[in-house]
């Protein structure tokens, strides 16, 4: 049997699954999907490690950056 994007089971046919979609576009039905949690620790990365380098570091690293970035052209 198919599984949607979350693991959930559809019809495998065609049409009960257009039968299926439309009846949560109307409201007949109910479509709950089971909600993820995110990971937090990547919007806090970027600024937590630039906190850790100290300025000389940090301007190195840009400059390798900056020279793979204009190397490609």
């Amino acid at each position: 049997m198919p599984k949607g994007p979350r693991g959930e089971k559809r019809p495998a046919d065609t049409v009960s699954n257009a039968i299926l979609v439309a009846r949560i576009a109307t409201g007949e039905a109910c479509d709950d999907l089971p909600k993820t949690k995110r990971a937090k620790g990547g919007k806090k990365g970027g600024k937590a490690r630039a906190k850790a380098l100290s300025p000389v570091q940090r301007s190195e690293i840009a400059r390798a950056a900056a020279s793979a970035r204009w190397k490609k052209r």
